[in-house]
């Protein structure tokens, strides 16, 4: 079996920060979140993956994550020169694929105790497809399945106005070669894209087995700014052990699940957990935390942050009731005497003053 890994498209909802970094590569509780994708295909068993890159993004993600064997895998990296849906991604990467069964994953999504369990019942049941379904509150913003009483599929819709059922498509697919024919026999959807809710539908049509997996845990879907720190939140909250490898001087504090990372320096600060704050950073005279990861080398001096992602190299002064926010690399905000909660979604390299 192999894994396929969709890194394509241009990420315009978490812009400013996506002109200059791959979405895929944003990190989660301090570690990017295609490195999640990865690690959970690798504990499914599946060591031979291809990842669908874009031009625009394809040489960063490339570079961060190499040939694959920091994960004792080989990566195959597959260019898509156009967001042209997630059935012409599969359709790009036919070659790669061959006669192979595989695991479609979505690169920007997490997913609470990995795909795993998933992967072995389709081993077990042998279906055409096997697609992981969640309950969501508001099904109408995603792919949905309705299914009969055993769990096999009936139909799919692509945000239908009027759900037949509350099963939203999580970001993770099983399919066997039959989906390749399944994706040569559908059109372009209304908005020019080869949607891969058409091709399962038309494996139903071909009278293929579709069955379905129900997801219990979390599933976070990172395409934009709150998606993100809701993810950050949640994993933060559900996978981050105390792990103090910096040095906190005599009236600092690290409270509850925090990890600090080596050459990182807290000086008259508290750290609320969870939170973690990665190598080479200066934290001064500031409360950070809880639910807020910081990138290495990042300088924060008299101020307040919490529930907030700030990358690498940031310097952040000042600033008191920092709040839901996204700071990209290198950004420097400094605030004046307005004592306000802010909150931020700055992009690389910019400076901000309050």
């Amino acid at each position: 079996m192999k894994g396929l890994v969709l890194c394509g498209g241009r990420g315009t909802r978490l812009r400013p920060v996506t002109y200059t970094i791959a979405k895929h590569l944003l990190p989660v509780a301090n570690k990017p979140i295609l490195f999640y994708v990865l690690e959970q295909i690798r504990e499914a068993g599946i060591t031979d993956i291809g990842i669908v890159v874009s031009p625009e993004t394809g040489d960063e993600i490339k570079e961060a994550v190499g040939d694959g064997s920091r994960w004792d895998s080989h990566i195959t990296y597959i260019n898509q020169t156009e967001p042209l849906g997630l059935a012409h991604a599969v359709k790009t990467a036919q070659g790669f694929l061959g006669d192979a069964r595989f695991l479609l994953f979505l690169g920007d999504n997490l997913i609470e105790g990995g795909v795993s369990q998933f992967v072995k019942r389709f081993k077990t049941d042998s279906p055409e497809a096997l697609v992981l379904l969640k309950e969501v509150a508001d099904p109408r913003a995603f792919g949905v399945a309705e299914l009969d009483p055993s769990g096999r599929v009936l139909r799919l819709a692509e945000k239908p106005k009027e759900p037949k059922s509350n099963l939203a498509l999580v970001g993770a697919y099983l399919f066997t070669p039959e989906i390749h024919r399944a994706i040569d026999g559908i059109k372009p959807s209304g908005r020019g894209e080869l949607e891969i809710t058409d091709a399962i539908q038309k494996l139903l049509e071909m009278g293929r087995q579709v069955r379905s997996y129900i997801l219990e845990g979390w599933w976070l879907d990172t395409g934009s700014k709150d998606d993100l720190l809701a993810a950050n939140r949640v994993v933060l909250d559900s996978l981050l052990e105390r792990d103090i490898r910096g040095s906190l001087d005599s009236s600092s504090q690290a409270v509850g699940r925090v990890a600090i990372g080596p050459g990182t320096e807290v000086a008259a600060s508290t750290i609320r957990g969870p939170t973690s704050v990665a190598g080479n950073c200066r934290i001064k005279n500031s409360v950070v935390g809880p639910f807020t990861s910081i990138g290495g080398g990042a300088v924060i001096e008299d101020c307040s942050v919490e529930n907030s992602i700030i990358l690498e190299n940031c310097r952040l002064r000042g600033v008191k009731g920092l709040v839901n926010s996204l700071i990209g690399r290198g950004a420097e905000v400094v605030k004046g005497e307005d004592d306000a909660a802010v909150s931020l979604f700055v992009g690389d390299d910019a400076r901000v003053e309050l």
